[in-house]
């Protein structure tokens, strides 16, 4: 199967890091979603039945990313991918990207995060 859904920049404010500071004040942060999932039936119903509501994906991923304050974020994105599988049983596969782009981190640098790509768990 090769359908996607793709939800990219979405921005949240959130309290994962390392530093006392993270986990006081918190950080914005960037989430990209790419679901693998079988558009075939929603491709010729037109129904929101039949396919992943986008509002929903970022919804639940929101929540999972910001219920708990994480030290990493190959952990909160975990939270997301956790999130996702257990909404949205037509979810075959997930990716999740997490953007930390003021990341306490001396140099001058552009991005930085994590990028985890996850199956959905056999039953």
């Amino acid at each position: 199967m090769s359908d996607t859904i793709f939800i990219t920049g979405v921005v949240i404010h959130a309290r994962h890091g390392v530093m006392e500071h993270e986990t006081k004040v918190g950080q914005r942060f960037v989430i990209d979603l790419e679901l693998s999932v079988d558009l075939s039936e929603s491709s010729h119903s037109d129904r929101l039945s039949d396919t992943v509501s986008y509002a929903s994906v970022v919804e639940t991923a929101t929540a999972a990313f910001t219920n708990t304050n994480y030290k990493l974020l190959e952990r909160a994105a975990g939270a997301v991918s956790d999130s996702i599988f257990a909404a949205f049983p037509r979810v075959h596969a997930v990716k999740v990207t997490v953007h930390k782009p003021h990341a306490p981190i001396a140099e001058i640098f552009e991005d930085v995060g994590v990028v985890l790509m996850r199956k959905r768990p056999s039953p």
